[in-house]
């Protein structure tokens, strides 16, 4: 019975660690996304929190965190809106919560892609 709880516990943890890589995978490379929005077909997105973007962001990105895009939208609401059709390239930290955000939004039927860490695009 140990063996099976121990098998199955297993079983979890690497599905949640595939999934976490999965999720933290870009899925733009910095050129392309670079290219995206010196057309002004794509928006840059930081979605760390805030007390995060005092260590700095990149140049000509909007900060929404992912904390509000999940809750109230008091921020993400209106820049969804005012930026309707645009590709949205999100970042954070390491690529893990700009790859959430990414899913949340093309499950809404936006268009938004991971944009990995924020060290690659410095």
């Amino acid at each position: 019975m140990m063996h099976w709880l121990l098998l199955i516990g297993g079983a979890i943890v690497a599905v949640f660690i595939v999934r976490t890589l999965y999720v933290a995978r870009p899925g733009i490379t910095p050129e392309a996304g670079r290219a995206a929005l010196k057309s002004g077909d794509a928006v840059l997105v930081d979605v760390r929190e805030p007390s995060e973007w005092g260590g700095g962001t990149l140049r000509h990105a909007f900060l929404l965190s992912l904390s509000d895009l999940r809750g109230p939208r008091a921020k993400w609401q209106a820049f969804l809106a005012k930026h309707k059709g645009k590709q949205f390239l999100l970042y954070c930290a390491s690529g893990a919560r700009s790859g959430m955000a990414a899913a949340m939004l093309r499950r809404e039927g936006h268009r938004a892609v991971n944009a990995g860490a924020m060290a690659r695009w410095q």
